[in-house]
């Protein structure tokens, strides 16, 4: 069995603020890695669920329900509509918070590797989501289809701001790509069935929104995609039957996009070390990095070299990850998944 070579942390880390995660990731991971985020601390800790209380700032978007839902981390997780009467184009949309938390985070991390703690040539990865995240988890009926455009620029205002401010050479940007899949595979995400909104085959909309995306990050910078089967509770909305459907979007998404993708992260299930799961890794057109997110706390090492060869019959070469961000992992468990990734995957 060939051993994978580097890893990648998909994004959250279950640390308290990010100079501690871009500490230990160095420490542990340093030769193993092309790119250190920083962690996804604050209100960032469970993904898009502090978007609500920045949308509901914006005139003309309305929370739904007059008492609020309590979300850890002090959150009020109600979701959102248009106010009666307001043109979704007129809302003016207020600064998201990648931004702001991209460029704090950034000055840690060139101090860091001013000190030496991070070494020369990582980069800086700036994770952020798909406005179809945010619309389709928080936006209803024919709200979703006015908010998009509107929610869509105001994203790509963050990566605009993201952009000028840190240096292109030291700049990584992963789309997080979840409600995506969970619409390809018709899922009952939490309890409603996931469905598109726009007109016309669900899954051409899924890919010109999503190589768009990727085209918009700056080409002397470097992008990649993780998709993802969510991570609410460690659960997925659904379990995958295998990956075809995974290499289908990464292939259909790669002819569409006019520039190169630097990395795609594909998630693999604990319970699937079967060769059934990883045979249309055949399929997959290739790509400068692929990460297996096969890296699970519950079997460690055991478990992940069960993955490995099973993947290695049909990737020739990819490097490991977990399948999803470990912000959400239990207290005390993340230095024992950082430590399983240094003993599954070789340096670079």
């Amino acid at each position: 069995m060939t051993m994978p070579q580097g890893a990648l942390l998909v994004g959250s880390v279950n640390f308290d603020d990010a100079e501690k995660t871009m500490r230990v990731a160095a420490e542990m991971l340093g030769d193993r890695l092309k790119r250190i985020p920083d962690g996804e601390v604050g209100k960032r800790f469970h993904w898009i669920m502090f978007q609500p209380d920045v949308l509901g700032q914006a005139p003309g978007i309305d929370r739904v329900g007059d008492q609020p839902i309590p979300f850890p981390a002090g959150l009020d997780a109600r979701p959102l509509r248009i106010a009666d009467g307001v043109d979704a184009a007129a809302i003016e949309m207020p600064p998201l918070g990648y931004a702001e938390a991209a460029i704090e985070s950034y000055a840690i991390f060139a101090r860091l590797r001013e000190e030496g703690v991070v070494p020369s040539g990582v980069r800086f990865q700036v994770s952020l989501p798909t406005p179809v995240a945010v619309v389709s988890s928080f936006f209803a009926g024919e709200d979703r289809a006015a908010i998009e455009p509107v929610y869509t620029e105001a994203m790509l205002h963050e990566l605009a701001r993201i952009a000028e401010a840190i240096p292109h050479e030291d700049l990584a940007v992963q789309w997080d790509v979840a409600s995506e899949m969970g619409i390809i595979e018709r899922a009952a995400g939490y309890g409603k069935v996931m469905e598109a909104w726009w007109p016309g085959d669900p899954f051409d909309g899924l890919v010109a929104r999503l190589a768009s995306l990727i085209d918009a990050v700056p080409t002397d910078a470097e992008v990649g995609v993780h998709l993802c089967y969510g991570d609410a509770g460690e659960k997925h909305f659904v379990e995958p039957t295998d990956a075809g459907n995974l290499v289908r979007y990464a292939n259909a998404v790669m002819a569409a996009a006019s520039r190169s993708l630097t990395w795609l992260h594909l998630p693999v299930p604990i319970e699937r070390d079967d060769e059934a799961y990883f045979a249309a890794l055949a399929s997959l057109e290739p790509v400068e990095e692929l990460y297996i997110g096969l890296v699970h706390r519950e079997d460690g090492t055991e478990g992940a070299e069960r993955r490995i060869a099973a993947a290695s019959r049909y990737a020739p070469t990819f490097g490991v990850a977990t399948e999803c961000g470990i912000g959400r992992a239990p207290a005390g468990s993340t230095e024992g998944l950082l430590r399983t990734h240094t003993e599954v995957a070789a340096a670079w």
